[in-house]
């Protein structure tokens, strides 16, 4: 698990996401989204191409066995219309679908508003003439989903028109036991169709997804050996070039019977089975859940989900027994879908990522209990591309966020610990060998996100540091490059202190301290590098120190506040600061340059002692001189000009009376 966590290139900077702008209608999604973690399906199956087999699967799936309408009241005319008692007696989906005439329980539980920024995707159909269009009649949950999911309604009556030829030719039979594109393709041939190339690319579709259901991505592994795989191949390999006939009785559509069929109703243990599995296999069952799951997404407002997502979901829900999913897969999926469209839509609106935050909180209950390998596969996928994401921010939250998009943080710090939880606690089995309590996963990744970013954010001020020092050259007195980031780093910690830390302190206690810890060390660094370099005391050495100095009390002030409640009152991060010295540094610098000066004064006075002797000596034999001559000069009478010579050669400073 230690590549999952290893350091990831910084995300977008927060210049790039204050520039972008919320809309309050998106007609298209207009930024990329992620890679999806369920994995790659065919290249020849475009997003269009899923879009519709889900469609198609939802309708089959949701179609009543009497034929009826599934039917609900949309929250806008919910004012127009009072339904009467025995109204919704007669028709009991009518009661169930009042539901969406209040507060969406799903979108309160994921903390997303109701009706204030949602704009429902449905549409109200008038009344007939007599009722003096004062009430208006609701449209069906499959109208609402057709219109979510971009559906033309030639095609939606097709599918209807096609659901009921089967369900007149195998009455009785559930939808789980057929495979949907066999029987659509037997439903119809080319004269139904107004246009050729319609009906090429509906035909095509239909066989790409028996490829992706039963070759691809099948619900269990192929066996090389298996006829029926190889003949399914060879049928749609032929197809793909040159359509097949199709319709009930024709022979090509009987051999291709023959080979789905033999395949969708393998079994592990070789027993004939019920169900077909033809949409099941992983990742296409994912990738077409994907695409019904967007749909609870407003056509109109694509950051938004529709107020009647309630009723919505609860129809989706119905497709499980066909694409093979459960509740827990359910949850996944969503978290998933809810975090990509934050994306997607440009990071504009944080409900997005509050609402799939909360549901990864239900994804981490299922980890815990479920231990398919299968799941647990798909969940490290996709927990790894939101870690992924997140701490591309996380690792440099200094440059991802500001005060224009600082609400988002606590969000995406919550998934990306969250995320990490689960990778370890629930899937590593490094940590199942090791006891729980030597790890504090969410500590430890927080840990690392601020050590991380104020790495960065230091080497930054250092830079910007030097470039003022470097600009301020042929200025007087200029700061040496140390004081100026010592004064940068001070303001550095006080910004952590109060913008990042309250967020941060909710997973870990102590954040400000490891904050103001992890600055201590940066700029220790320079400061021990530029101490040992030093050799004699200067005004900038000076400078330097005494910064550094004020900047170490300011830091250990910032750590002990902050570590005041710890249980060992914040030894262990004091422990993380050893101190500076700038004082002691100081000091000794100037017992060094006291030392040079006495040691110079000595020498000038030994100097000068040597060449007061050497004076002494020849001013004694001058005197003896002198006075020599004196004797004798006087004895000739000669002394007062010789002696004047004489004396006038000797130093001023020596001359003696």
């Amino acid at each position: 698990m230690a590549s999952i966590f290893r350091d990831r290139t910084l995300g977008h900077s927060k210049r790039e996401l204050t520039t972008r702008t919320s809309t309050t209608t998106m007609s298209t999604i207009t930024i990329s989204s992620l890679p999806s973690p369920f994995g790659d399906l065919t290249p020849t199956l475009t997003t269009t191409d899923l879009r519709d087999t889900a469609y198609e699967i939802f309708v089959a799936a949701c179609r009543t066995s009497f034929g009826k309408p599934l039917t609900y009241i949309p929250n806008s005319s919910s004012s127009e219309r009072s339904p009467s008692p025995s109204s919704l007696s007669n028709t009991p989906s009518m009661n169930k679908s009042l539901t969406s005439t209040a507060a969406s329980k799903m979108k309160k539980a994921l903390g997303l508003r109701s009706g204030s920024n949602s704009v429902s995707g449905s549409k109200i159909i008038e009344s007939s003439p007599g009722s003096g269009g004062k009430v208006k009649k609701p449209v069906t949950v499959g109208e609402l989903m057709r219109d979510q999911m971009r559906v033309s309604e030639t095609m939606d009556s097709r599918v209807r028109r096609a659901l009921l030829r089967i369900a007149a030719g195998q009455v009785g039979k559930r939808i789980e036991s057929m495979v949907l594109p066999l029987e659509l393709l037997q439903q119809f041939k080319s004269s139904e169709f107004t246009d050729q190339e319609e009906y090429e690319a509906w035909q095509k579709r239909n066989l790409k997804i028996l490829e992706a259901g039963l070759l691809l991505h099948p619900h269990m592994p192929l066996d090389k050996s298996n006829t029926s795989s190889h003949r399914l191949r060879q049928i749609i390999h032929n197809a793909l070039g040159r359509l097949i006939e199709t319709g009930k009785n024709n022979e090509s559509m009987q051999v291709l019977r023959s080979a789905v069929m033999s395949l969708a109703s393998r079994s592990a243990d070789g027993s004939l089975v019920e169900s077909c599995h033809w949409a099941d296999g992983f990742p296409l069952n994912l990738r077409l859940y994907e695409m019904l799951l967007e749909a609870c997404f407003d056509a109109n407002n694509e950051i938004s989900i529709i107020e009647e997502v309630d009723e919505l979901m609860e129809h989706i829900k119905k497709t499980w027994g066909i694409l093979g999913l459960n509740q827990m897969l359910h949850n996944l999926c969503f978290s998933w879908v809810l975090f990509n469209r934050f994306i997607a839509t440009g990071q504009v609106e944080n409900d997005l990522l509050y609402a799939a935050d909360s549901q990864l909180a239900e994804v981490a209950k299922d980890a815990k209990t479920m231990k398919d390998p299968t799941y647990s596969k798909i969940l490290s996928s996709t927990l790894t591309s939101v870690l992924g994401w997140a701490e591309k921010r996380l690792l440099a939250y200094h440059d991802t966020f500001d005060s224009g998009n600082i609400d988002s943080m606590p969000s995406i710090v919550s998934l990306g610990v969250s995320a990490a939880k689960i990778l370890v606690e629930d899937i590593s089995n490094e940590y199942r060998r090791r006891r729980k309590g030597e790890v504090d996963v969410v500590r430890s990744r927080i840990d690392t996100y601020i050590r991380s970013s104020l790495r960065t954010a230091f080497a930054q001020k250092m830079e910007k540091a030097d470039s003022s020092r470097r600009a301020a050259r042929n200025h007087p007195n200029p700061l040496p490059v140390l004081a100026i980031l010592a004064k940068d780093v001070g303001e550095l910690a006080v910004n952590e202190k109060e913008v990042f830390s309250p967020i941060l302190k909710r997973w870990h206690p102590f954040a400000a301290g490891v904050a103001v810890a992890t600055l201590h060390a940066c700029y220790g660094n320079e400061l021990k590098q530029f101490i040992s370099g030093i050799t004699e005391l200067t005004p900038d050495s000076v400078q330097v120190l005494r910064a550094a100095d004020k900047l170490e009390k300011d830091l250990v002030q910032f750590a002990v506040e902050d570590s005041v409640d710890s249980d060992d009152g914040g030894k262990a991060i004091i422990r993380e600061m050893p101190p500076y010295e700038a004082e002691a540094a100081i000091a000794n610098l100037v017992k060094v340059w006291m030392k040079i000066r006495l040691d110079r004064l000595k020498e000038w006075i030994d100097r000068n002692l040597q060449q007061e002797g050497e004076d002494i000596l020849l001013i004694k034999a001058s005197i003896a001189t002198y006075r020599g001559l004196q004797r004798e000069l006087v004895l000739r009478g000669i002394f007062s000009s010789i002696s004047v010579a004489v004396f006038c050669r000797l130093p001023a400073r020596h001359a003696v009376t």
